[in-house]
């Protein structure tokens, strides 16, 4: 065999072809039944990642932590019951081993069709199987163009070269990360940097980490690996959580989760594999991950509409995890906002930065998962409360942050004249704001034309910090409206050499500096000025970027952020985030290889290619939802005073 062949067929083998032995019934996803006395062991991949290779054990038992595997549908995984004794038959291929892959056979075809595929620019590349060739190509065409001496089709070749290498480049990386269990493909780790020799928990899948990978793979047309996902991470919702003798809600959903190799019991020569979910027990600072179960919610929605695979949703398990998800958002408290209260560093900002309180992050979050969910339950008897409980809600989060958390040059003019210590049902300052709270940088950064919505809002307290993946998740959700997601669009343009600069895309501008740092983050050191969460550039907001302007049918700063990070990402190693004000530099505590910034970055450009397909992941305005406002903003505040009317009577 030459080599050329046999790098063919292990860049096969990598993962290229995910579902190169989904025939196999050791391989097969999740609509195989596995049966409670047997076992698939996954061995260790060696060198590089090119191969899971697994064995059937005996008297094994697929297990998730101490408890055993529940059933997914009609078996352990899936509504389409397999005859158990075809399992008891599984053939295991070595790695090493090509007799079964021919390009006469399904796979291979397969393979050729998406090597074809891979441009996704709208042309149709000839199939790219063999990495050396690519870069041999990338070499003469870039020889020719200095022995030309002159700049023109040549340039855009090789730019067009060179882009169609940085994609291959990162898909490659992506399906590298993948992490199986059971044989089977579960999610991403969050990093995979062969440089860092302090790992942390970023060799574990998390929930949000994986959104971008999920997404990528179901454009892609590679639904197993999210299907997989969804339904494990399921059974990990109703995992028994304590942390000094204290238990959250049951609806939570975990930060993350491990594929840890366990000896088995009885049988100290076999292993099995288990699944070790953190629900913020093992997490910096002990926050639970509020924002896991609204985006698992998302990707559900997200799966069936780009599949078209409803059974999953429409499954009894899933039904029971979407309602215990809204119950946890939806239950009664103290609070006088429709917005969630949270602690700080309970979704993508995970570390102390004065985020604490009613976080636009998580309400874009909660108002999208509101909306997926509301598609997604299954009329019945049992869930009619909850979803006149969820409508209720949507109503009044939609009018409280497109009210009072949109800030223009007209609000804050508005803010500057608002009048203090107001004690009125009418009051125009509700929640007692002081203009001198509006900082200097602020007057001088809000152009004439745009807008944002505000960070955070409490009593007295207006965080006017600019807040990327709120904001841009407002508008794909259409809790901003079409006004506002015009203007939101328009800031960017605005401020692009602040929020983009050499990379996209900043996740808060600006950054906390001086005393207010010292304060607000406890001196982290890890959130110094215009690092990681205090203003850094993170890549994967990319993607957010494009779902939104493929929203508001403006995809052209979509293609100039994602211009920007094609001059470098690659280059850099794909680094987690980018420091300083203008993103010059590595992150100091980046990791490199980091999943989701490559995964980000994937769906940029599967996005750019093909608009439409934004469409999983957006929601309209709800024409129910502003008839309300229309009669929420005329109505007297004073008329839904009183006690309440008393549905039963009751003889005491």
């Amino acid at each position: 065999m030459s080599m050329g062949t046999s790098e063919a067929v292990l860049h096969v083998l990598s993962g290229a072809v995910p579902r190169l032995f989904s025939s196999d019934l050791c391989s097969s996803n999740l609509d195989l039944v596995f049966s409670s006395k047997y076992h698939i062991k996954s061995v260790n991949k060696k060198g590089s990642s090119y191969m899971q290779r697994f064995k059937c054990l005996r008297l094994a038992r697929c297990q998730i932590g101490s408890y055993m595997c529940k059933p997914l549908g009609g078996g352990l995984y899936g509504n389409r019951a397999i005859g158990r004794l075809k399992l008891l038959r599984c053939k295991c291929e070595r790695a090493e081993s090509v007799s079964g892959v021919g390009m006469d056979e399904g796979n291979g075809a397969w393979f050729v069709d998406s090597a074809k595929k891979l441009n996704l620019n709208g042309s149709i590349n000839s199939p790219n199987i063999l990495e050396f060739e690519a870069v041999e190509q990338l070499k003469r065409e870039k020889e020719g163009l200095t022995s030309n001496g002159t700049v023109g089709t040549g340039t855009s070749t090789f730019h067009k070269a060179s882009v169609d290498s940085i994609e291959d480049e990162a898909w490659e990386l992506l399906r590298d990360s993948m992490v199986y269990y059971c044989g089977s493909p579960i999610g991403t780790i969050a990093a995979n940097d062969p440089t860092s020799s302090n790992v942390l928990n970023y060799d574990q899948v998390f929930i949000r980490d994986f959104i971008p990978s999920g997404i990528a793979f179901l454009l892609k047309g590679e639904y197993d690996i999210v299907r997989n996902f969804i339904l494990h991470t399921l059974q990990l919702q109703s995992w028994e959580k304590t942390m000094d003798c204290h238990s959250p809600g049951q609806g939570l959903m975990p930060a993350s989760f491990k594929v840890r190799t366990v000896p088995l019991d009885g049988d100290d020569s076999a292993t099995e594999e288990v699944l070790d979910p953190d629900f913020g027990e093992a997490a910096i600072g002990r926050v639970a991950p509020v924002d896991s179960g609204l985006w698992w919610i998302i990707l559900l929605r997200a799966y069936g509409k780009c599949s078209g695979d409803l059974s999953v949703q429409e499954r009894v398990d899933v039904q029971t995890g979407i309602k215990m998800i809204l119950r946890l958002c939806l239950a009664d408290g103290f609070d006088m906002f429709p917005t969630l209260l949270v602690t700080d560093g309970s979704c993508m900002i995970d570390r102390r930065m004065g985020i604490h309180g009613h976080p636009l992050e998580i309400q874009a979050l909660f108002y999208s998962a509101l909306l997926c969910a509301r598609e997604m339950l299954t009329p019945e008897d049992g869930s009619a409360d909850l979803i006149r409980a969820l409508n209720n809600r949507l109503v009044a989060l939609s009018f409280h942050i497109r009210e009072y958390y949109w800030i223009d040059m007209r609000k804050l003019n508005e803010i500057y004249r608002y009048k203090t210590e107001e004690y009125s049902y009418d009051a125009v300052n509700k929640f007692n704001i002081y203009p001198d709270q509006i900082s200097p940088w602020l007057v001088e950064w809000m152009p004439n034309k745009g807008g944002f919505l505000i960070g955070n809002l409490q009593p007295a307290h207006m965080d006017f910090r600019f807040f990327s993946l709120g904001n841009l998740w407002a508008v794909a959700s259409g809790l901003a409206t079409t006004d506002q997601s015009h203007a939101i669009l328009d800031l960017i343009e605005a401020k692009w050499a602040d929020l983009v600069a050499d990379m996209p895309f900043k996740i808060c501008y600006p950054a906390l500096e001086g005393r207010e740092w010292q304060i607000i983050t406890g001196s982290d050191p890890k959130n110094t000025p215009w690092s990681y969460h205090n203003g850094g550039s993170w890549p994967t907001l990319l993607w957010q970027l494009t779902v939104a302007c493929m929203k508001m049918n403006r995809p052209e700063i979509a293609a100039k952020a994602i211009s920007v990070a094609e001059k470098r990402i690659s280059r850099d190693k794909w680094p987690e985030y980018y420091d300083t004000k203008k993103a010059r530099f590595i992150g100091k505590q980046s990791h490199l290889f980091q999943t989701w910034s490559i995964a980000g970055y994937l769906v940029a450009k599967l996005l750019l290619a093909d608009p439409n397909a934004a469409k999983i992941l957006t929601t309209e305005e709800d024409s129910e939802l502003v008839n309300a406002f229309s009669c929420m903003i005329s109505a007297n505040p004073r008329r839904k005073r009183g006690p309440k009317s008393l549905k039963q009577t009751y003889i005491v």
